[in-house]
């Protein structure tokens, strides 16, 4: 069983904030663990965000459970009446999310019978103690650079491995690969979208990440490694044309790195172009249609190229 961050920094905050609101000798003193409890979010700017519309929905409530409770009377009816006006006020406000906290402070401010000053203030330390807990906790945010690092290793393995089957099939015309590296490689992709999404909001004052181009990039290119396949996969006679290819694509595999080396490869498929611009005539059916699926993979592999050549390297 893992235990992550957030179910640790919720095991440590609610205690907290219940113990400090006992500290203080305040009333309904739970209701402070339960707020912090809420209040803990995965990332920082999501932790700010509910805190907000936490705190600002538990004001409003305050606001309007005087204003109803002292108006209409401590009745079951006026908890409806209250709801009915409350919750589309949150919704204008944009303050939603805090429904639920509130609804803990309506309930407390009914079931005392009366309103007080030093009800209002009890509550409000209330909900001071639970945001503020969970707020503090919140301003540590483990990096995740390592997980990145390690689902951009293991994306370029599997890019390798693609890439060098490309190359067997295209030599020997033998198809033996089960392709979970296609499948590995999109769930990778998308766990390192999430991730950096994540790390994004752990940043407050950065919309951008180090490794948001990069696999944005290596996302593009995967969409082209997929497309190449079905042409691959057509051509099971093996002609000259196939082994150039073949090669030209265990060159790619080796050079699948951070590193920038696609100007290199450009040039030499541009050669390769010319090789086949001078070659022989097709003799046969078969044989021309593999020549033009030869020739659509060309322009499948320059896109995968230029990806790589517009992607600035230092950015990672």
């Amino acid at each position: 069983m893992k235990i992550g961050y957030r179910t640790l920094k919720t095991a440590t905050g609610t205690p907290i904030a219940i113990w400090l609101a006992q500290l203080l000798q305040l009333q309904n003193f739970v209701s402070a663990g339960i707020i912090a409890l809420l209040c803990i979010q995965p990332t920082r700017k999501r932790s700010m965000l509910t805190s907000w519309h936490r705190f600002g929905a538990c004001l409003l409530a305050m606001l309007f459970s005087f204003a109803v409770f002292e108006t209409i009377g401590f009745h079951p009816l006026a908890i409806g009446i209250l709801l009915v006006l409350f919750i589309p006020t949150t919704v204008l406000l944009k303050l939603t999310p805090g429904i639920v906290t509130s609804s803990v402070i309506i309930l407390h401010l009914y079931s005392s019978g009366e309103i007080t000053f030093s009800l209002l203030v009890n509550e409000f330390f209330l909900i001071v103690i639970g945001i503020g807990t969970a707020l503090l906790l919140n301003l540590y945010m483990p990096s995740l650079d390592n997980n990145l690092v390690d689902l951009q290793e293991k994306v370029e393995d599997n890019f390798r491995t693609i890439l060098k089957e490309i190359a067997i099939y295209l030599r020997e015309g033998r198809e033996t690969w089960t392709g979970k590296e296609l499948t590995e490689t999109d769930e990778l992709l998308n766990k390192a979208e999430r991730l950096v999404a994540r790390d994004i909001e752990n940043h407050l004052l950065r919309d951008k990440h180090t490794f948001f181009d990069y696999f944005i990039m290596r996302r593009k290119q995967f969409e082209l490694l997929r497309r190449m396949l079905p042409l691959v996969s057509q051509m099971d006679r093996l002609y000259e044309q196939n082994y150039r290819m073949a090669n030209f694509f265990d060159e790619l595999a080796e050079a699948v790195h951070p590193g920038n080396t696609a100007k290199l490869h450009l040039e030499t498929l541009r050669e390769l172009r010319k090789t086949f611009d001078k070659d022989d005539l097709p003799k046969t059916r078969i044989e021309f249609e593999t020549r033009a699926n030869l020739f659509r993979l060309l322009y499948e592999i320059e896109q995968y190229l230029v990806l790589k050549k517009t992607f600035k390297p230092s950015d990672v």
